[in-house]
């Protein structure tokens, strides 16, 4: 991209241009902002995993969805209301 004197010769004109009293002020605050840059970054790829790993968790928890097409118990099982009944089979009580 760039070689040593293309290097050599921004720097000078830079150094011209802007003042020797100005780059050390510069330069500090440019890595400011190159840190803070790298923090957010991460923070945000952090994010991103943590999301991605409680969305994968929360498919493998969920329980698979049971049949809902039966009123009531099978036959031989008790209801939770301890009815031993089996809907449909004699009268209705009164």
């Amino acid at each position: 991209m760039f070689g040593i004197s293309e290097i050599a010769i921004l720097l000078i004109v830079v150094i011209v241009l802007l003042g020797a009293k100005k780059l050390p002020e510069l330069a500090r605050n440019a890595g400011k902002a190159a840190r803070i840059l790298k923090s957010e970054a991460k923070a945000m790829k952090t994010e991103s995993d943590t999301a991605e790993q409680q969305a994968a968790c929360q498919i493998k928890q969920t329980p698979p969805a049971e049949n809902t097409s039966q009123t009531g118990p099978r036959p031989g099982e008790h209801s939770p209301t301890g009815d031993t009944r089996t809907h449909g089979s004699g009268p209705t009580p009164t």
